[in-house]
């Protein structure tokens, strides 16, 4: 993939961030997401690339737009799969909460493992941790080969993980051991990322949240050097079956990051639509101007370019056309991943 791609796709994270910020606070989740798919899917027409969504809003007869096996790019450019999530916290933004990103991965083409819409069972880790932990290892010894690494005692680790009934009794492991907790109310891509990022103070993330999640950050902590291993967790016979069709010959199998996002070169980018663990939310200035900040991340280079960028909105047709000025007319897309539905229950 040609380097230039990395500026060109943090373009379509922006343009995503500035279209669902309006909805911060406002309650209503599904047209934030709405406004996020909108704008990303007409910035894409701009990225020269011959792309194919692998993870998006859904089947092509559920989401009107970025559904999975649509092409998206000029197509004019290298052939690539592309793994999206326009609004990653619709229920972030809704509440006026922490850690909403509009995400976007990108590699060569069949490199992007085909995530079913399901929970995955996850363990992410920074760099000094790849290669010395087992996601099938019970938590007190992940804790304990952890704490080992890093030479610190085991009650000065912080581990991460979203604030969910499902995790009751990893979080009660966690308390009896004596290890510090941060709660995420939601943000799977963020939360997983943080461990990667020294300024942010996690060591670990644990807990289950969305297949397609997982796929978009191992994405980023391949970028960054750290690590993650997954399971996935078909609830039934159907979620089991949908593994086998995706290609999925063991639903059950440790994943590890080669699995999820191949040997080559992946492109990764996030913009902060609310503020976050390492990136700054949407900004709003009174001349009609808003600024974003972004990460955009190649891992064949290793290079990490924060962007900070300052938009003056009148001169950005495409927002105005995915509804950002009229935040009481626009709906969600259908299809968007039950999962993310389902954490917030």
């Amino acid at each position: 993939m040609e380097r230039e791609l990395a500026l060109e796709i943090v373009r379509v994270t922006e343009l995503a961030a500035l279209a669902s910020a309006p909805w911060m606070g406002r309650g209503d989740k599904n047209s934030a997401d709405g406004a996020a798919t909108s704008a990303m899917r007409a910035m894409f027409d701009s990225v020269s690339i011959r792309g194919t969504v692998v993870i998006g809003e859904g089947e092509m007869d559920e989401a009107p737009m970025l559904y999975i096996g649509e092409q998206v790019g000029s197509m004019q450019g290298p052939e690539v799969d592309v793994a999206v999530d326009p609004l990653e916290g619709t229920e972030i933004v809704a509440k006026g909460l922490n850690n909403a990103l509009s995400v976007i991965a990108v590699a060569g083409k069949g490199q992007l493992l085909h995530a079913p819409d399901m929970y995955m069972e996850k363990l992410a880790y920074g760099p000094a941790l790849v290669g010395k932990l087992s996601i099938t290892d019970p938590i007190e010894t992940t804790l304990a080969k952890a704490a080992d690494a890093l030479g610190k005692k085991v009650a000065d680790l912080t581990v991460m993980i979203l604030d969910r009934t499902r995790h009751d009794s990893i979080i009660k492991s966690l308390r009896k051991v004596g290890v510090r907790i941060k709660f995420l109310s939601d943000g799977d891509v963020a939360g997983a990322m943080a461990p990667a990022f020294p300024e942010a103070g996690i060591d670990l993330y644990v807990g289950s949240g969305g297949a397609p999640e997982g796929v978009l950050a191992a994405a980023a902590l391949k970028c960054l050097g750290g690590g993650i291993q997954g399971r996935l967790m078909p609830a039934d016979g159907k979620e089991y079956a949908r593994c086998i069709e995706m290609g999925i010959e063991d639903p059950y199998r440790v994943l590890t990051m080669d699995d999820m996002v191949g040997t080559e070169d992946v492109i990764f980018a996030a913009t902060g639509v609310t503020p976050g663990e390492f990136l700054g939310g949407v900004r709003y200035f009174p001349d009609e101007r808003a600024e974003t900040e972004s990460i955009v991340m190649r891992a064949k280079t290793k290079t990490i370019r924060f962007v900070r960028s300052l938009h003056y909105l009148p001169n950005k047709p495409l927002l105005q056309q995915s509804g950002e000025t009229k935040p009481e007319t626009k709906e969600k897309p259908k299809g968007k991943a039950k999962v993310e539905e389902e954490q917030t229950a």
